[in-house]
């Protein structure tokens, strides 16, 4: 059994519907979901003139490997709606891997750990509160060590 640490976001329509929405689809085709973090509200990182995202953190359980994941992760994207049209640009939902055991993937496709996860707060907070002692296989430091040094300064807060 594999374990995979995921963020999901969103900052276009029914925002909480959307995170719903995307575990309940992470749990039929992915796996099982076995710890989620609260849903936190975010500023909007690298693009900021948009709403703010609503982001969960989630560690799923699964015996599919980092390849067959990430396929199924853009199937789940794409059946909610998911459009690419600008990198960092508004969206309806976002799947990403940040960890898959303590795995590395550098393929044009997949990168494992997430390559910018350490510099992000809306990916740190909600992942320091599932899991906050993991350790990032390149780093060597954990969750809350990176969030400690993180650089990122933007709004991070519950969503209630």
């Amino acid at each position: 059994m594999n374990s995979a640490y995921l963020l999901s976001g969103t900052n276009l329509g029914d925002r909480l519907e959307n995170i719903k929405t995307a575990a309940q689809l992470i749990s039929e085709h992915c796996g099982t979901i076995t710890t989620h973090s609260s849903v936190y509200e975010t500023a909007a990182w690298g693009k900021t003139d948009q709403p703010s995202f609503l982001n969960q953190a989630l560690k799923l359980s699964t015996t599919l490997n980092a390849k067959q994941l990430i396929r199924r992760l853009l199937k789940i994207e794409q059946q909610m709606g998911r459009i690419r049209h600008e990198k960092y640009g508004p969206r309806k939902i976002d799947i990403d891997i940040l960890f898959f055991n303590d795995e590395i993937y550098n393929l044009p496709f997949l990168k494992i750990p997430h390559p910018e996860l350490q510099n992000r707060r809306f990916v740190l907070v909600p992942l320091s509160e599932i899991v906050p002692a993991f350790i990032h296989p390149i780093l060597k430091k954990t969750v809350i060590e990176l969030l400690k040094d993180c650089p990122d300064e933007l709004m991070v807060k519950k969503y209630s």
